[in-house]
């Protein structure tokens, strides 16, 4: 109880609003009932969602790091390549601090892989101790290789000038006040041998403070271009082909502040998706002062990375502009085309439930070549029969009747036959829209090339989260993302609040290509006619080649089971269970790998905390 006391009172500070819904909440929790009250409140207060730092560190240091036999099977591996890439770290240097860039050039020559070379380059430091220090340092080392620029040019001169030194393959960057994992570089090595196609590479990432504790793990996806497009999520450790690089000009003046999410963003322009490998490890380590970009010192990085962005969608020819948010970029897609939107919604019943949500569509949203088909599933209730005939007078509303036993997939299945929009947008009679634009949003994010499904950000009427996109293998098959988190907290590391893309979003709003709707056989009738359907819908589209985009930008409000009622009978219980085993014996091993979902992460909350048992493979001597 103090533990969620604690938390509570963390969520309070970071969202003071939450105390002006305290009414709310509770006239909710009368109308719903204290059990369902308190699990939201579990939700809400789970201790998990801050995990404690020194949990971390010691994560860290007894199931990240090598131990002594790792090492050695890392080293052995390393001296038997027959050709070894060789890896220039380049490290750009301007009046540093001798005893952190010491500890910089330390973190690469006591790396495990010796096959690298250092490019240093000295951007005409004015304190002069710095010269000397650098050159006692190469005396030691023939790897260790310097360039002393003779006038101050910023960071990406300065960058450019370590290129010159470079002639690895491969290029490495590291700050000169941070560190590399002494294993830095053989995962980095290995990941080549492995990966003869591969152009960049990136791993995850921590920082440390100046006790050495080690703080913000940033466990990262698989490589995600929609959700590079809000943030930098490449950044540390980088590794970049140097004929790449080279062949754009390395990096360019006047982004300073951000000239590697520039170089990022114009070497993807040049390359294949498959060519750009992630290493679930922390191989990188940043240090928090008061200088670094790490602690918010730097805004002018901000204009660099939106001037940026702003390029890279000019030279994809995107139709779009970048605006900034306290978290990151939104991109903002223009509608070159306005495709008719068949708007499909099951109901019985409930019109309590049902008319907010078509009243909220009707009156809320912009754009309005949309058609809105109910699928009255046998309603007998007197009140919504007639608002069912009354409704029927709008030109956007048709009414289906559909009297079937309730069966979820046959429902939208036979609906969606009857569509006639180019787009199908999937929705829950219990959800209600909040903005003007949502579907202009979901529009432009489903037009985009590739794209399967898009869903929605959905919050209780509380405020917090029901769903911020769909994490594979949480609770067994699939859980969502930031359950119970405060609508307005970034959640980890800005996931709750930037679009990206993710293995499945829930169908209480979704938006859909009918064409791919119908290539996929939409939804699983006989196996899944309630639970689930909606992830292997999802899961469908990315095995035909298509992609899933989560976007913040479009919310909701959704009443979760306020039509049909939770699975707490027998005889819903016996079928969950059911629909449970059909999607882990249909979906295997990606339930437990989402690509979206780093491995290091816990399957068993909604937070993406840190797991005892990390779904890693070990270092081998024979992965060669």
């Amino acid at each position: 109880m103090l533990k969620r006391t604690k938390t509570l009172l963390r969520i309070i500070y970071k969202d003071p609003k939450l105390l002006l819904r305290a009414g709310a909440f509770s006239t909710r929790a009368f109308s719903e009932g204290i059990p369902l009250s308190i699990e939201r409140i579990q939700h809400l207060t789970n201790p998990k969602r801050y995990p404690s730092n020194s949990f971390y560190n010691k994560w860290l240091k007894h199931i990240h790091q090598p131990n002594k036999q790792q090492e050695n099977d890392m080293a052995q591996w390393a001296t038997q390549l027959s050709n070894p890439p060789i890896i220039s770290i380049l490290l750009p240097v301007y009046n540093s601090r001798p005893k952190w860039l010491k500890a910089a050039i330390d973190s690469v020559v006591n790396q495990i892989y010796p096959h690298w070379e250092l490019c240093i380059a000295d951007d005409a430091s004015s304190n002069p101790k710095i010269r000397k220090q650098l050159k006692q340092i190469a005396c030691k080392d023939k790897r260790i290789k310097l360039i002393f620029r003779k006038s101050n040019g910023h960071i990406s001169h300065c960058t450019n000038s370590a290129l010159q030194l470079a002639t690895g393959k491969w290029l490495a960057l590291l700050d000169h006040d941070d560190l590399l994992s002494k294993d830095a570089l053989i995962w980095v090595a290995q990941t080549i041998s492995k990966n003869p196609t591969a152009k960049l590479i990136y791993s995850d990432e921590d920082k440390f403070r100046s006790d050495g504790r080690h703080t913000n793990p940033y466990f990262k996806s698989e490589w995600d271009p929609i959700f590079a497009e809000g943030q930098n999520m490449f950044s540390h450790l980088g590794v970049y082909n140097a004929d790449l690089v080279r062949s754009l000009g390395g990096f360019r003046p006047g982004f300073e502040g951000s000239q590697d999410y520039d170089l990022l963003l114009r070497c993807i322009d040049k390359i294949d998706r498959s060519q750009i490998i992630h290493i679930p490890r922390i191989l990188y380590h940043m240090r928090i002062h008061q200088e670094s970009s790490s602690s918010g010192a730097k805004p002018y990085s901000n204009l660099a990375s939106e001037r940026a962005m702003g390029d890279h969608l000019r030279r994809q020819n995107i139709a779009a502009r970048v605006v900034s948010t306290p978290h990151g970029f939104r991109v903002i897609h223009q509608l070159t085309k306005t495709p008719l939107v068949s708007l499909v919604i099951p109901s019985r019943n409930k019109l309590n439930i049902l008319k907010p949500c078509i009243d909220s569509i009707l009156s809320v949203t912009n754009y309005q070549n949309y058609e809105i088909l109910i699928i009255d599933n046998s309603s007998d209730e007197p009140n919504c029969l007639a608002y069912l005939n009354e409704i029927q007078s709008n030109p956007k509303v048709k009414v289906i009747r559909d009297p079937r036993p309730f069966n979820y997939s046959a429902l939208m299945n036979n609906a969606v036959s009857q569509a006639e929009g180019e787009l199908i947008g999937l929705l829950n009679n219990d959800v209600v829209v909040l903005q003007q634009d949502w579907l202009e949003e979901m529009i432009g994010q489903v037009l985009r090339p590739g794209t399967g499904a898009v869903g929605a950000k959905l919050l209780y009427p509380n405020g917090t989260v029901q769903h911020g996109g769909v994490v594979l293998g949480i609770g067994g098959v699939a859980g969502h993302a930031h359950l119970g988190l405060p609508e307005h907290e970034e959640g980890y590391f800005r996931r709750a609040v930037l679009t990206q893309e993710i293995s499945a979003v829930t169908a209480a709003a979704l938006l859909v290509h009918r064409s791919h709707y119908l290539e996929v056989g939409g939804f699983n009738v006989e196996n899944l006619s309630i639970a689930f359907n909606d992830v292997d819908f999802c899961l469908k589209l990315k095995a035909a080649g298509y992609r899933n985009i989560f976007t913040p930008f479009a919310k909701f409000i959704h009443h979760e089971s306020a039509s049909r009622g939770s699975d707490n009978t027998p005889e819903t219980s016996g079928r969950f269970a059911s629909e449970v085993s059909w999607m882990q014996e249909r979906w295997g091993e990606l339930l437990t790998n989402d690509p979206a979902y780093n491995p290091n992460l816990s399957l068993d909350t909604h937070h993406f905390n840190l797991t005892y048992t990390p779904r890693l493979d070990p270092f081998t001597p024979e992965s060669k």
